[in-house]
């Protein structure tokens, strides 16, 4: 039987580094973000984006009709009911794409996947994962972080910080935290360890 380790974290926390690493070590990493991006797009079977264009109207559509991410992303780090919308709209969608995605594994025989999910613990998700791991930075750190991938001001990084779950409430629901505030080689390191604990405990039957 396929585990699930639930990797999660705030924006730009290092998720993507986890990410990286988990795929060099050849575990399959199930990708949220990705399936949330998909399922917005026009030219996919899902109907995220007739759903989301109903309740937010073509103001956010450009010129060849897809959805102006960047203009979405402005309406709903602006108002709490529109996220809550948004996240109405998609996360149902999400959940199916990641249990397909799951399916899928387990008859591959994989011992082990990973699914990152940036708001693993407000969506409930951990209940689907056999355990979870967060990827932890100081909020002054993930704010330059933040500022400089997406070259945004103090003010719009901050709204995006604080349209997530605090990082505080997200440590006590966490089977494990790894505190990323060195450099990506620091966080493969600490990752390469988190691997031999789990294979050491025998929790997806690789001991």
């Amino acid at each position: 039987m396929t585990k699930i380790l639930g990797l999660t974290g705030g924006i730009a926390s290092g998720k993507s580094t986890a990410d990286v690493f988990f795929r060099d070590k050849q575990i399959p990493v199930i990708d949220c973000d990705q399936i949330a991006h998909d399922i917005l797009n026009r030219d996919e079977k899902e109907k995220g984006y007739e759903l989301v264009l109903k309740h937010f109207g073509t103001s956010i559509l450009k010129s060849d009709r897809s959805i102006n991410r960047s203009e979405l992303g402005q309406i709903v780090f602006n108002d709490k009911k529109q996220l809550e919308a948004l996240n109405g709209i998609t996360h149902p969608l999400i959940f199916q794409e990641i249990q397909a995605k799951i399916a899928l594994n387990n008859m591959n025989k994989n011992s082990l996947v990973v699914v990152d999910a940036p708001v693993l613990f407000e969506s409930n998700g951990q209940k689907y994962c056999d355990f979870t791991l967060l990827i932890a930075i100081p909020e002054s750190l993930q704010m330059k972080r933040l500022m400089l991938r997406d070259h945004l001001s103090e003010r719009a990084a901050l709204k995006r910080i604080r349209s997530q779950m605090p990082l505080s409430q997200k440590e006590k629901l966490a089977d494990f935290v790894i505190n990323n505030t060195g450099t990506k080689q620091d966080l493969k390191s600490k990752l390469e360890k988190l691997l031999l604990n789990i294979k050491g405990e025998d929790l997806y039957g690789m001991s």
